[in-house]
């Protein structure tokens, strides 16, 4: 299943509308107020995520492709297939797909039950 961001939404570039996310599962945790949400993501060459935060863990897996991941704070990733990245709670973080094919990653989040799995942010340097 397909499923459109949540929440109100700024307007968005033309890039970043063309990402494709599949919701795998989502189920109810073993730990009290948390969901855990399977999520496949593919970006096109070019493309971007655009800024935007989780509520809870995000494990990661590039499936295919090369991909660079900025998160606030730390040094821009560039992952490959086969690399896992990890990204905290409420941590605002961007992924783009440097090519040359389509990026995919298989995304897990561990997040509070409830809330939107996803929501937008600012760039971190106020851009």
């Amino acid at each position: 299943m397909t499923y459109p961001a949540t929440g109100p939404q700024p307007p968005r570039d033309a890039l970043a509308s063309t990402l494709k996310r599949t919701k795998i599962q989502h189920s109810p945790s073993s730990v009290p107020g948390r969901d855990i949400v399977q999520v496949l993501t593919e970006i096109p060459v070019g493309a971007e995520s655009g800024w935007h935060t989780h509520p809870g863990e995000e494990v990661g897996y590039i499936v295919a492709g090369t991909v660079q991941m900025a998160i606030d704070g730390r040094p821009t990733l560039t992952l490959h297939a086969g690399d896992g990245f990890l990204i905290p709670p409420r941590t605002p973080h961007n992924a783009r797909d440097i090519g040359p094919g389509t990026g995919r990653m298989l995304s897990t989040y561990i997040v509070e039950a409830g809330q939107p799995l996803a929501s937008l942010a600012g760039e971190p340097d106020g851009r």
